[in-house]
């Protein structure tokens, strides 16, 4: 097309045109009527000329528009015009000045249909309106939530000064009473001694005992007077690391006010579910090419073992347990218990696996540099030697014997075979990776820790302390790679220590018959395990 529009320019029949127009325009009164008619074909045909020109350059130019540009151009510029044209030249008449323009046309179409391109951007107008609205309320909910946590932070550092000023005070008065107390003791002594001296003999005995008893009794009201403030010195240290545990919660909770809060979990098990214990978990065999593998590789593989383990193979678990057993908390504690046990066995099996490996390793690389090489490459090609269904065993007499969840015994842990063996497998092999990884320690009643492990939907928000653990954090080092979960109540303190001494003080019960459980006709085995002697160590 500019081609064409170039060489139309270069031709100048528009100006030689001009040009023709003037002349003839000087000489019309003195030319004849032939003379006229052929200066107008003339002026006509040249005419044609550039208006086929100009057709074929908008010819060209529709055609590079593709199919869709330039449609609404002709539609409300050309297409009327011609229409007004070739109608007046049909008739004989001149094309009238009333016939409307090609740009009044399309303004007047313009005005008529608002194109599809101004009503989105419209739409988009109203929309960002909207939004920029939101956005306000949302500052303004945010600057509101942080005055509300500002006052809060303020009344819980206000208690903490107060509790620490009663408990100085206390402390000023115990040391007064004690010295009181030592004031009266010398002065009784030196009473008795002087008494002694004086009296005769016979009187001496009794006044020994008089002696006697008074010092029993000025000790027991001594001892009465201490114990008291201990217990109040005791109960003031309590609320002061409860307050300093909300100070430190409240501390971390502004920082993340900016982020959204977790949505909350859904519930563990719920009794519409169905699972049998033949396909609650399914058991990963190791791949034989597993040494080809890269120890980045092995160990996204292994987290996501670990991370549907908990999604799914738990889930499953808790289903099974909610047969016999109602309370969601037991049913929580027990896969917690076998979780950690599991690890605890699957690290043994593993120590003991690489010293076998050693030993018959030994011979062939005498005086080798690559000997711990082949030693982790011979573990991680050849770990589907360990023996699962041992372990499990092994996991099924420490949960026997644990005094938090089997006594009294009210399910048989067999049940809980293939959770424990897909544990295990997952456990062994961490511990072939470098690092390896393992589980965090955790203990009831312990202060909650927000980089180890979230909150369970049922639990406290506002509580300090942990009441019991529902699935272990994933340490690598001291690094956390995997967050846990537990449940946080108020005086979760207190019942741990409640549960821990019934634990101590409580006899072995006798095993309840099976006919009462009415799952399995095996009887359990209520000797310690070979390896086991109480919660694993970390």
């Amino acid at each position: 097309m500019a081609e064409n529009l170039k060489r139309l320019v270069s031709n100048e029949a528009l100006r030689t045109l001009q040009e023709k127009l003037d002349s003839w325009l000087k000489e019309y009164n003195t030319n004849t009527c032939d003379q006229n008619l052929n200066h107008c074909l003339e002026l006509i045909e040249q005419v044609a000329k550039v208006q086929g020109q100009l057709f074929g350059i908008l010819t060209t130019a529709a055609q590079e528009g593709g199919h869709n540009d330039g449609v609404e151009t002709i539609k409300s510029r050309l297409l009327p015009w011609l229409e007004a044209s070739f109608t007046a030249a049909s008739m004989g008449k001149p094309v009238d000045s009333k016939v409307p323009s090609l740009q009044n046309t399309f303004d007047r179409e313009r005005r008529k249909d608002p194109s599809p391109r101004d009503r989105d951007m419209q739409q988009l107008d109203s929309n960002l309106n909207s939004t920029r609205s939101q956005l306000n309320q949302v500052q303004d909910d945010l600057a509101e939530t942080e005055k509300n946590l500002e006052e809060t932070k303020n009344r819980s550092a206000i208690s903490l000064l107060a509790a620490e000023e009663e408990i100085n005070q206390l402390k000023k008065q115990l040391k007064t009473l004690q010295a009181q107390e030592d004031a009266r003791h010398r002065n009784t002594d030196q009473r008795s001694s002087e008494n002694r001296r004086s009296e005769p003999r016979s009187s001496e005995e009794r006044r020994c005992e008089q002696w006697s008893s008074l010092k029993r009794n000025a000790d027991q009201r001594d001892t009465e007077v201490t114990s008291d403030y201990k217990k109040q010195l005791r109960n003031l240290k309590e609320e002061i690391a409860v307050l300093s545990a909300e100070k430190s919660a409240l501390q971390g909770r502004s920082s993340r006010s900016r982020s959204p809060s977790p949505a909350p979990r859904s519930r563990s098990c719920s009794r519409s579910r169905s699972a049998s214990p033949s396909t609650a978990v399914k058991v990963r065999s190791p791949s034989p090419n597993r040494s080809k593998l890269s120890n980045v590789a092995r160990k996204a593989a292994l987290l996501s073992r670990f991370s549907d383990s908990y999604s799914q193979a738990r889930l499953d678990a808790q289903c099974l347990l909610r047969r016999c057993i109602d309370k969601a908390e037991t049913v929580q504690r027990i896969i917690y218990i076998a979780t950690v046990e599991a690890f605890h066995v699957a690290k043994m099996a593993f120590r003991h696996f690489k010293i076998r490996v050693r030993k018959s390793l030994t011979p062939s690389y005498v005086g080798s540099n690559d000997f711990e090489n082949a030693v982790s490459d011979y573990v991680i090609c050849h770990l589907d030697l360990y023996d699962s269904q041992s372990s499990v065993n092994d996991v099924i007499r420490a949960m026997n014997v644990n005094p938090k969840i089997s006594f009294p015994p009210v399910v048989d842990f067999c049940l809980l075979s293939d959770f424990i063996q897909e544990i295990c497998c997952i456990a062994f092999a961490m511990q072939a990776l470098e690092p390896p990884l393992d589980i965090a320690y955790g203990a009831d009643g312990e202060v909650f820790n927000d980089c180890k492990y979230r909150r369970s939907y049922d639990s406290d928000f506002t509580a300090p302390l942990v009441l019991y653990h529902v699935w272990p954090a994933l340490m690598e080092n001291d690094c956390v790679i995997m967050k846990g979960e537990a449940v946080t109540r108020r005086g979760a303190f207190w019942n741990s220590v409640r549960s821990l001494s019934r634990c101590r003080s409580r006899s072995l019960s006798p095993i309840c018959p099976r006919s009462q459980i009415g799952l399995s006709t095996m009887s359990r085995s209520r000797s310690p395990s070979p390896i086991r002697c109480g919660l694993p160590r970390f």
